[in-house]
């Protein structure tokens, strides 16, 4: 056990911290495009892992034939866009369950990106012959480029939502029946999102691309779980730290810092030496753990739990009367 302890350096933790902040906000946009579904659409869309890798094959695929790597993402941006759509139009044209429309496209889009990319299951980019927007080499410049991109997506996220197609968007997500009932067209407004949840995942899945140096088609494997343990992290940590005062803005921003968070953590599974296999199962608990804490939490508060309690703590005053 002390050769165990010994072997762990506080410098090596330390100088792995600004790649975990790197790689958690490159994840932190994917987890923006996972919020739009999973809390404003109430829709769980598992074509993500599908789009992350279609989004780094088209970037990977484009810079390496020569075009302007910010080209290259919006380019992937629009092929995530393409596949949440077709997400979107098997739920809401051929009335498939919104869960079987994202394993359907999720499941298409591996031989779509493998189709891109050559029919190579793996493609490498150098950032010495390209003029690459992000790589792990550059960890310091990752950070202050992906930092200005998030606050850039999350200032046009909140400037989209607070409009009328994004306030109807957000209505067919509380509400579909009463929003159908106001005039909404909530299959519209399923698609958009959708699109845009994609999109999202996908431009993700370009930054990640040129962040690793290589495109390959199972990268965005495990991204839901990801983008979701992002999701409820920070909205946990939001709420703790601002409570009432957590606006829609800080959720968005907070969606991020659950990103990074998550990456602190596998950076610190990865210090203590801990066998990376296992962190799928880490992965699993920590995301059990914070999807528990809420209702948890909201279990403690009811009416019927704190009457419970107050009666038991008369019977033990009365008792010791």
């Amino acid at each position: 056990m002390g050769e165990y302890f010994a072997s762990l350096s506080l410098a090596g933790l330390t100088g792995r911290i600004p790649a975990g902040i790197a790689q958690g906000i490159i994840w932190g946009i994917m987890a923006l495009g996972v919020y739009i579904t999973y809390r404003l659409l109430d829709i769980a869309d598992l074509s993500v892992d599908g789009t992350f890798s279609t989004g780094a094959a088209v970037t990977v695929m484009l810079i390496l034939a020569g075009h302007n790597p910010w080209l290259a993402m919006t380019a992937a941006f629009f092929a995530g866009l393409l596949a949440g759509v077709v997400t979107g139009l098997l739920h809401t044209m051929l009335g498939i369950p919104p869960i079987l429309s994202g394993i359907l496209t999720q499941y298409a889009l591996y031989s779509v990106n493998l189709a891109i990319m050559g029919f190579k299951a793996n493609t490498a980019i150098s950032v010495d012959r390209y003029a690459l927007v992000l790589s792990s080499r550059y960890v310091n410049s990752a950070i202050l480029t992906g930092g200005i991109l998030v606050l850039t997506i999350i200032a046009l996220l909140y400037w989209y939502f607070g409009t009328e197609a994004g306030a109807a968007l957000r209505a067919t997500g509380c509400n579909a029946v009463m929003s159908k009932a106001q005039g909404i067209n909530i299959n519209v407004c399923k698609v958009i999102g959708l699109s845009l949840s994609n999109g999202l995942v996908a431009l993700s899945g370009g930054l990640f691309a040129q962040y690793s140096g290589f495109a390959d088609v199972n990268s965005g494997r495990g991204a839901i779980v990801i983008g979701l343990a992002a999701v409820i992290i920070g909205e946990v940590a939001g709420e703790a730290l601002l409570g009432k005062r957590l606006n829609f803005a800080m959720r968005l921003l907070f969606v991020v810092v659950g990103g990074i968070i998550y990456y602190l953590v596998y950076t610190l599974v990865l210090w203590l030496k801990l066998d990376s296999n296992l962190m799928k199962l880490f992965t699993a608990v920590i995301v059990a753990i914070f999807l528990a804490v809420p209702y948890l939490r909201k279990q403690s508060r009811s009416s019927f739990r704190l009457a419970a309690r107050l009666a038991r703590k008369g019977e033990k005053q009365d008792a010791q009367a």
